[in-house]
C-alpha cells in the first residue's frame, strides 16, 4: 500500500483492480472511471430503498440487514425512479463493497450538490458505531441512510449522492504545520485564523448588491436529481438580502450562505470542513465535507474559491453577523499527488465559486 496520507485517484484504481473496492455482487455494474475523484470515490445507489421508522447505527456485531428487519416500514423499488419524501428516512444498499487492508481506514461524506439540497446522506456499515466512519480492515457492504430535509427528491439506481475517502495513518496537519503551509503557499486571502484547522467566516456584506444567501421554501415540488440547470430557483428558494451585515436565522429553516474567505487546497493536500465550535448550539453548518486537491488552486486555474455554507438553525432565532466564524477546514497530506487535480482535467461545477445553489438550478 502507498505511504501515509490520503490515498489519491491512482491508488483507488489499484484498489479496485485488487478487489479491495468492488461491486456489491456479481450482477452489479462495474465501478466506472467517472466515480474516481482526485482523493475520493463516488458511491452509487442500488436498486432498492427501505423506508425505516428512524435513523439508526448498526452497533457492534450487528449487520445492517438484521437491523432493517426491525425498522423497515416498506420497501421502495428505485429501478424506474422513485420519490424519497421530505422528512422520511431511507436506507439504500450501495453498489460498492469494501475489503480494506488492515492499515487503510475510510471516511464518507455527502457530495457538494447533495448537501446544497439539504439532503442528509450518511454511510452506515455492518458493525458500525459511527456514521460515515469505516475502520481499517473493514470487509463488507455499504449502505446510505438518506433523509431529505427540505425537498422531496426523485432518485434512480446509480445516482451518486455520497463519496468515500481512504487514508493510511493519521495525517491531519497540526496548527504549526498549517501555519507554515500558509506562509509558503497562502491558503486563504486575508488573515488566516488557525485554531485546530483553518477557520472561515460568513460573508454578509457582498461587494455588489445586498443578496447574501437563500432560504429553502417550505412547500415545493420534487427535484429530479438527474436534471442539471433545470429548475427555477424562485420556485424553491427565497432570496436573503441585508444592508445591515447581519441576518436572523429562523428555527428549522435551511440556508445557503457563503464564506467571506476564498480558500484553496494545494495539490499535495486534501481538506474536510468541520464545525468550528460545538458550543455554538443555536445553529449548525451542514457541510458537504470533502475539499479535493486543487480546489481553488492556481494549478487548476483558480485564485481561491469560496466555501458554500449549508446552515440550519435550531431551537431559537439566531443573529448571524458578517465575519462571524462558523467553520474550519482541516487539512491532510496526500500519500502522493493525484494524477489529476480538482478543476484541471476533471469537470467541476464549483471551482472558483461564490454564492451558488446546487447544479440542479438555473443560474
Amino acid at each position: 500500500m502507498q505511504g501515509t496520507g490520503v490515498l489519491p485517484s491512482q491508488t483507488l484504481q489499484a484498489m479496485i483492480a485488487a478487489g479491495q473496492i468492488a461491486p456489491a455482487s456479481g450482477d452489479t455494474p462495474a465501478i466506472t472511471p467517472a466515480q474516481i475523484q482526485p482523493a475520493s470515490l463516488d458511491l452509487r445507489l442500488g436498486a432498492r430503498a427501505f423506508r425505516v421508522r428512524a435513523s439508526f447505527l448498526t452497533g457492534q456485531d450487528r449487520s445492517v440487514t438484521d437491523r432493517l428487519t426491525e425498522f423497515t416500514m416498506h420497501e421502495v423499488d428505485l429501478t424506474h425512479g422513485a420519490v424519497l419524501e421530505k422528512g422520511c428516512v431511507y436506507v439504500v444498499p450501495l453498489m460498492e463493497r469494501l475489503a480494506l487492508p488492515g492499515d487503510v481506514q475510510a471516511v464518507a461524506n455527502a457530495k457538494s450538490s447533495t448537501g446544497r439540497l439539504d439532503l442528509l446522506t450518511r454511510t452506515i456499515t455492518d458493525g458500525g458505531v459511527e456514521f460515515d466512519r469505516i475502520p481499517a480492515g473493514y470487509t463488507g457492504p455499504l449502505f446510505a441512510e438518506i433523509c431529505p430535509r427540505s425537498f422531496s427528491v426523485l432518485v434512480r439506481p446509480g445516482m451518486r449522492l455520497n463519496q468515500i475517502r481512504f487514508r493510511c495513518g493519521q495525517v491531519v496537519l497540526s496548527d504549526s504545520e498549517l501555519a507554515a503551509l500558509h506562509d509558503d503557499v497562502t491558503l486563504v486571502d486575508g488573515t488566516a485564523l488557525i485554531d485546530e484547522g483553518l477557520g472561515f467566516s460568513v460573508d454578509l456584506q457582498p461587494g455588489e448588491g445586498n443578496l447574501v444567501g437563500y432560504r429553502a421554501k417550505p412547500h415545493t415540488g420534487v427535484i429530479d436529481l438527474d436534471l442539471v440547470g433545470h429548475y427555477d430557483p424562485a420556485e424553491y428558494w427565497e432570496d436573503i438580502r441585508t444592508n445591515e451585515a447581519r441576518i436572523i436565522l429562523d428555527p428549522g429553516a435551511f440556508y445557503i450562505l457563503v464564506s467571506r474567505e476564498a480558500v484553496h487546497i494545494p495539490p499535495d493536500y486534501a481538506a474536510e470542513m468541520a464545525p468550528y465550535l460545538a458550543m455554538v448550539g443555536e445553529f449548525r453548518v451542514h457541510y458537504a465535507g470533502f475539499f479535493d486537491p486543487g480546489f481553488g488552486h492556481d494549478l487548476a486555474g483558480g485564485a481561491g474559491s469560496r466555501g458554500v455554507l449549508e446552515v440550519r438553525c435550531h431551537e431559537a432565532p439566531f443573529v448571524l453577523e458578517h465575519g462571524q466564524v462558523v467553520g474550519r477546514l482541516v487539512y491532510e497530506r496526500m500519500s502522493e499527488r493525484p494524477a489529476e487535480v480538482y478543476g484541471a482535467g476533471i469537470a467541476s461545477n464549483y471551482q472558483g465559486q461564490r454564492l451558488k445553489l446546487s447544479k440542479h438550478f438555473r443560474a
